[in-house]
């Protein structure tokens, strides 16, 4: 029989799955493509609605500028440890490629995490999951 594990937030946001049922994705489109932005409307899997008002996503940016500290925060310490009193250039040849190449990352995740935190969204089981696992369990 097929062992169907309870899903934990962490790997539902590490997948961007829903935050109801855990299953169903929250972008159209795999990571590495060129439409990474787009989002569907509802879970394609329990059907609850992703954009909770207007401009609802707007409030990701603060998640994602935060990861863009982090990042220059990171790539500032790395160049101070092994690269003692590198010159200006060398921060912005390091920092910038980075932050460019980290775009679809970082939107992809400030808007996951956005929505697990702000969309006022709760697990719930959905039946097929529970009866996948108690069948298992047997």
């Amino acid at each position: 029989m097929q062992n169907v594990p309870k899903v934990s937030k962490f790997q539902a946001i590490l997948h961007s799955k829903c935050p109801k049922c855990r299953e169903g994705n929250i972008f159209v489109s795999p990571l590495l493509s060129t439409n990474f932005a787009q989002t569907h409307t509802n879970c394609p899997n329990c059907g609850v609605q992703f954009e909770r008002e207007p401009s609802f996503w707007s409030g990701a940016m603060y998640i994602g500028y935060a990861f863009s500290v982090a990042l220059c925060g990171f790539c500032f310490v790395f160049l101070n440890v092994f690269f003692d009193d590198a010159p200006l250039s060398y921060y912005i040849g390091m920092i910038m490629p980075l932050v460019l190449l980290m775009i679809p990352v970082n939107f992809r995740y400030s808007r996951t995490i956005f929505l697990y935190l702000m969309g006022d969204i709760k697990y719930q089981d959905t039946e097929d999951s529970v009866k996948l696992r108690r069948k298992a369990q047997l």
